[in-house]
């Protein structure tokens, strides 16, 4: 009790004051990176990021191509298929596979009403991802 009294009356007090001015610098700073980079961050490219599953990978898997003929032919890989047959096809290939991709060639001089309706047919099939195989444009001589 005796060192409370005297260290009261001893004119020093603790010190309780707390210097803020470094901290705030701190958060200042820290406000402008973020204010800075959160625009940046909302920026990018829309993509169709892969699920997961609990399934083993099976490596041996082909891609699967579908070709449309300028004569409207729909060939499976190398398997001639009617509009018809397309859907149950695919449905009893992807029936135990993990990807669902197609990737789709199509002659230029078909129609593209027909084209719509093969990709149509190949959504109905449960088909997740639908790729379309194209050429680079050439180079024209001038």
């Amino acid at each position: 009790m005796k060192l409370l009294r005297r260290h009261q009356f001893s004119g020093h007090r603790p010190m309780a004051d707390i210097n803020v001015t470094p901290l705030v610098d701190v958060v200042l700073v820290l406000l402008i990176i973020f204010m800075v980079a959160a625009p940046m961050l909302q920026m990018g490219i829309d993509v169709n990021l892969p699920k997961v599953t609990a399934k083993s990978v099976d490596v041996t898997e082909e891609k699967l191509v579908l070709t449309i003929d300028n004569n409207r032919q729909i060939f499976l890989n190398k398997t001639l298929l009617s509009l018809q047959e397309l859907k149950t096809k695919l449905e009893a290939i992807f029936q135990d596979r993990i990807d669902r991709e197609v990737y789709m060639r199509a002659d230029r001089d078909v129609p593209y009403g027909f084209v719509v309706e093969v990709m149509s047919e190949i959504r109905k099939a449960g088909v997740d991802r639908l790729g379309m195989v194209t050429e680079p444009p050439q180079e024209r001589a001038e």
